[in-house]
C-alpha cells in the first residue's frame, strides 16, 4: 500500500466529533491512550491513513475498493493521512504540532453547539497563524438536532466564516455515526485540499510528532526493537540505511550541568500504517524504526525534535530573534480581550515546528523580538513560530513570528 501524499487536521471545539469522523473516514479509533479511553477526550494527536476512491458507475466517493453505494467498480483517487488533534483549551501547544504538519484541515463544528465555541475560533486562528488555507467545515452530529435547528446551526457557521476570512470554505453536513455525507465531505475534501508541490531533491527534513518504544513487558533482549520516530517528512527523502540526526535530542547531565544531546541512528525501518517501505517521501504520516535504545524514544521524549541527514539540519539555539505579529484580540476565551504589546521579561510559549518552547523576551527593538529559551529547538531561519502568553492561567494566541 502507497505511502499518504497529505495531511489532513481534525480540529474543532473539545467533543464535537472529530474522533468519531475520523473513525467514519478512517476506520480507525485514534484514541488508544489509557487517558484518552478513561476520559473520553482526545489528549495526543492521534493518526490515521484511508485511501479515497471514486465509483466508475454512479460517481460517487468512498473509502472501499468496492462502491457501497451501487457495487461497482472504483478508481483510487489518493491516500491521506488524518491528524486528529485534541480539542480542549488545555492541550493547545498539542494541538499546534500538529498544526504544522498539516496540509489542510476538516473544522468540525457540532450542530448541537452554537457557534463559534471558544476553541472552534482559536483553532481557526492557529490554522492561520501556521499558514494552513484550505479548511473543509464539517458540521457534524446533525442526527441530533431537529432540521430547523441544523439549518439555524448552519447559518452561524456562515456568519462565523465570512467573519474570519474563510468565507469560501466549504460546509458539509454529516452524521458522522449514521455515516451520513461522508461521501460529499470526500468530494469536498478532494476539490478543496488538494496535494501541494514537493521537493523530493531537497535533503529530508522532518518533525517529530511522536515517539515510541514499540517492545511488550517481558521481551527478551536479543528481540528488542529500537526506538520509533513518528511525523511527517516535509521535503526529501529518507531510506532505509541512511545516517541520520535527530536534534535537540535529549537531555544529557553532567557534573551538575544540563546540556541537551543530539542523537545520531541510522533508519533501520520505514512504515506507513501497516505498510513497509524501502524509502519514504515528503507527505504522509510514517514511522522511522531506528537503532537507537528504546528508552530514548518512549513516552514521546523525542517529539519537537527535527530528523535529518548529520551535515543539512539547521542548528540548534537556546536563544532565538522573531519578527512578531500580533492579533487584534486574544481568541479561546469566552469573551475576547485586546492583545496588549509584548513586554521586557515577559515569558512566552513558542511553537515551532512540532517543539513547544517556553521563553523569556530579552530584547525589543520595534517588530524584532530576542527571546531566551528554556529548552534549545532546532530551527530555522524564515520559519513561523506561534506567540502565546498566559492569560488567565492559560497559554492563549496571541500572534506569530517569522525566526529572523
Amino acid at each position: 500500500m502507497p505511502q499518504a501524499t497529505v495531511n489532513i487536521g481534525m480540529v474543532g471545539h473539545i467533543d464535537h466529533g472529530k474522533t468519531t469522523l475520523t473513525e467514519a473516514l478512517s476506520g480507525v479509533w485514534t484514541d488508544t491512550h489509557s487517558e484518552e479511553i478513561k476520559r473520553g477526550i482526545t489528549i495526543r494527536l492521534g493518526y490515521a491513513d484511508t485511501t479515497f476512491y471514486r465509483c466508475e458507475e454512479c460517481g460517487r466517493c468512498g473509502t472501499k475498493p468496492k462502491c457501497p453505494y451501487c457495487g461497482g467498480n472504483t478508481k483510487e483517487l489518493r491516500r491521506v493521512s488524518f491528524v486528529d488533534a485534541p480539542g480542549h483549551e488545555m492541550l493547545m501547544a498539542t494541538m499546534l504540532s500538529g498544526a504544522a504538519l498539516m496540509d489542510g484541515a476538516l473544522l468540525v463544528i457540532a450542530a448541537n453547539e452554537p457557534c463559534p465555541q471558544p476553541q472552534t475560533k482559536e483553532h481557526l486562528m492557529a490554522l492561520q497563524i501556521i499558514g494552513v488555507k484550505n479548511v473543509v467545515v464539517v458540521q457534524t452530529k446533525i442526527d441530533l438536532v431537529s432540521k430547523e435547528k441544523a439549518l439555524e446551526n448552519y447559518r452561524q457557521i456562515q456568519e462565523f466564516l465570512n467573519s474570519v476570512g474563510y468565507s469560501d470554505a466549504p460546509v458539509i453536513p454529516v452524521s458522522a455515526v449514521h455515516r451520513v455525507n461522508i461521501d460529499k465531505l470526500i468530494e469536498a475534501i478532494e476539490k478543496h485540499i488538494p496535494t501541494p508541490p514537493r521537493d523530493p531533491d531537497k535533503p529530508p527534513l522532518m518533525f517529530v510528532a511522536r515517539s515510541f518504544d514499540i517492545n511488550k513487558p517481558g521481551t527478551r533482549p536479543e528481540n528488542l526493537q529500537g526506538g520509533v520516530v513518528g511525523g511527517t517528512l516535509m521535503q526529501g527523502i529518507l531510506s532505509v540505511g541512511d545516517e541520520i540526526s535527530i536534534r535537540p535530542g535529549i537531555i544529557s547531565s553532567k557534573g551538575g550541568q544540563t546540556t541537551w544531546q543530539h542523537l545520531d541512528t541510522k533508519v533501520v525501518s520505514l512504515r506507513a500504517m501497516d505498510s513497509f517501505l524501502d524509502s519514504a517521501g515528503p507527505g504522509g504520516l510514517i514511522g522511522v524504526g531506528t537503532s537507537l535504545d528504546p528508552s530514548l524514544t518512549k513516552s514521546d521524549a523525542l517529539v519537537g525534535s527535527v530528523v535529518g541527514h548529520h551535515h543539512s539540519l539547521p542548528d540548534v539555539a537556546t536563544r532565538i530573534e522573531i519578527e512578531a505579529h500580533l492579533l487584534d484580540r486574544v481568541v479561546g476565551l469566552e469573551k475576547e480581550v485586546e492583545v496588549k504589546p509584548l513586554a521586557m521579561n515577559e515569558p512566552l510559549m513558542l511553537s515551532i515546528g512540532t517543539a513547544a518552547r517556553v521563553g523569556v523576551i530579552t530584547a525589543i527593538k520595534g517588530e524584532r523580538v530576542s527571546i531566551v529559551l528554556k529548552y534549545p529547538v532546532c530551527a530555522d531561519h524564515g520559519w513561523r513560530a506561534a506567540i502565546s502568553r498566559r492569560v488567565a492561567n492559560r497559554w492563549r494566541l496571541i500572534g506569530y513570528g517569522i525566526i529572523q
